[in-house]
């Protein structure tokens, strides 16, 4: 790829090749171009595979990201691309399939305490983001 990725001489740098690479597998999602825009704003998650820090200046816009594609497509670097990672996935025992991504925030909540007969609230469900454990109510697959 980098043979191909343009360098800027003047005006603002182009984003890092490894960011747009990151961008474009996120379109593997069924974004388009100006939902891959709207996402990297939208989902920290989203933000945080491109590798895009929080409280950066600028993300890539809709016509950058379009750019890049087709840069991918016009070397014919995307098809082997989608080869690597599918053989990369594959020795780890992992395959891709379409699915739904998801971009939940915790939010802070009491612990949940037995009740009479033992047992915790059902309605409360725990999770842990690194060390910190978490416990809160669930409503249709999104923490309240």
């Amino acid at each position: 790829m980098e043979p191909y990725y343009p360098r800027s001489k003047t005006g603002r740098p182009p984003f890092g090749i490894e960011t747009m690479l990151r961008i474009h597998y996120l379109q593997w999602f069924a974004l388009s171009d100006p939902a891959a825009e709207e996402a990297l704003h939208d989902m920290p998650v989203f933000r945080e595979f491109a590798k895009l820090e929080d409280g950066v200046e600028r993300l890539p816009d809709e016509t950058t990201i379009l750019r890049f594609r087709h840069l991918l497509e016009k070397h014919d670097l995307a098809t082997d691309m989608l080869w690597v990672v599918n053989d990369i996935l594959a020795a780890k025992g992992l395959a891709m399939k379409q699915g739904t991504v998801v971009d939940a925030t915790l939010v802070a909540a009491p612990s949940s305490t037995k009740n009479a007969e033992g047992q915790r609230d059902p309605e409360m469900h725990r999770t842990r983001k690194g060390r910190q454990g978490h416990e809160g109510p669930h409503r249709h697959g999104r923490a309240l």
